[in-house]
């Protein structure tokens, strides 16, 4: 058996070769869907976003002889450390199935963040809690959705091996468009909304801007006391606003207001995995033109809501308590008229128990879990 070597990489000058370590271990994986090389150089070039500027980084690659069999990330955010002293996050994590290989891994992110002052790891996030989190651990038999991770299924059981326990688990739920909903939720979402309060597609055009920052401000407030949750700052705000505009459409994103002010938001988005999954990654020479015509022209099927939130400060009400029925009765009718047939809810924390019984009674039981672990940095 060849020994396992673990290298750092220095993205600045490595960052294909970090970028081609999933295609080479997960290549031949059921459902796994390549991502686009253009948007991961754009989301992991150094400097390239908020994020990549004001966190610490490190990267490594795994190698068994001549072969290529894993990577992983290592990184510390100033603004995680604010609300957690002493969390480290460990993450792009792509291994072969085999414990030994992300022991290595591990190890080697472990040791740059003890050296980081840092007392606990947490992960896998790609790169924080609000881009990709967690490690699949239920749901193997269909693909992922947008912004979404997939992963062969022992590398939970091997990253146990190497002393992580779990920390949280992350869930999805999938709807049916097509399916009614059960009775109970039909009255609720029948309910008529209380005097001052309406339910609007979001304004876009010259106010997309302004709406992206009252999305955000009412995420910001909704979160604030969830657990691992880190605020979006105003660079990124900025830059979620443009990665997100070429997929926003006006009547699948919904803001409830009282009185002229915004309460609560939804956003869905079309599920771009769908339209990528053959494309190996690469928009050149004939992908953009494939991605368009399933876009635009075919459009798509499926799509995943993964930004919902109501005021802390109206979520308490009975009328507050209602607003994500009212503001899924405005999405359903659309995404029917698209000819959708999933719609995805994620993720959500498995402590977070309103929300989780508001997935439930939409969707069912949740079909895929995505697991954070944690160790002790002894």
């Amino acid at each position: 058996m060849n020994t396992i070597s673990v290298t750092a990489i220095d993205p600045s000058h490595d960052l294909d070769t970090f970028l081609r370590v999933p295609f080479q271990v997960y290549g031949t994986l059921p459902h796994w869907v390549p991502p686009l090389w253009m948007e991961r150089r754009a989301s992991l070039a150094p400097g390239a976003t908020p994020y990549t500027r004001r966190a610490r980084m490190h990267w490594w690659i795994a190698t068994q002889g001549e072969k290529v069999v894993g990577r992983i990330s290592a990184h510390v955010d100033p603004l995680a450390l604010e609300r957690e002293p002493g969390i480290g996050h460990m993450g792009l994590l792509a291994a072969v199935e085999d414990p030994a290989v992300v022991a290595a891994l591990t190890t080697a992110a472990e040791n740059w963040l003890r050296a980081q002052g840092m007392t606990r790891v947490r992960g896998p996030l790609d790169l924080h809690i609000n881009q990709e989190s967690g490690l699949l651990v239920d749901g193997f038999d269909t693909p992922p959705m947008m912004m979404m991770p997939h992963n062969p299924p022992g590398l939970g059981a091997a990253l146990e091996a190497a002393g992580y326990a779990k920390a949280m688990d992350l869930l999805a739920y999938r709807g049916d468009p097509r399916q009614s909903f059960p009775e109970s939720v039909r009255r609720l979402m029948d309910r008529p909304l209380p005097p001052g309060l309406v339910v609007r597609p979001a304004r876009l055009g010259s106010s997309y801007d302004d709406e992206v920052r009252t999305m955000v401000d009412i995420f910001n407030d909704a979160w604030s006391a969830n657990w691992g949750f880190v605020p979006f700052e105003p660079e990124e705000v900025a830059l979620l606003g443009r990665e997100l505009r070429p997929l926003i459409e006006k009547r699948l994103v919904w803001f409830a207001e009282t009185d002229g002010q915004a309460v609560a938001f939804l956003v869905c988005l079309p599920n771009v995995n769908e339209a990528v999954a053959d494309l190996d990654g690469r928009l050149l020479p004939f992908g953009w033109a494939k991605l368009l015509w399933r876009l635009k022209g075919r459009g798509l099927r499926t799509a995943r809501v993964p930004l919902m939130g109501v005021r802390k400060a109206m979520s308490a009400s009975l009328a507050g308590s209602m607003l994500p029925f009212h503001l899924i009765a405005a999405l359903w009718p659309e995404v029917l008229a698209r000819k959708m047939e999933a719609v995805e809810l994620s993720w959500v924390l498995e402590n977070n128990k309103p929300m989780r019984a508001l997935a439930e009674m939409l969707c069912g039981p949740a079909y895929k879990t995505y697991r954070l672990y944690e160790k002790a940095l002894a």
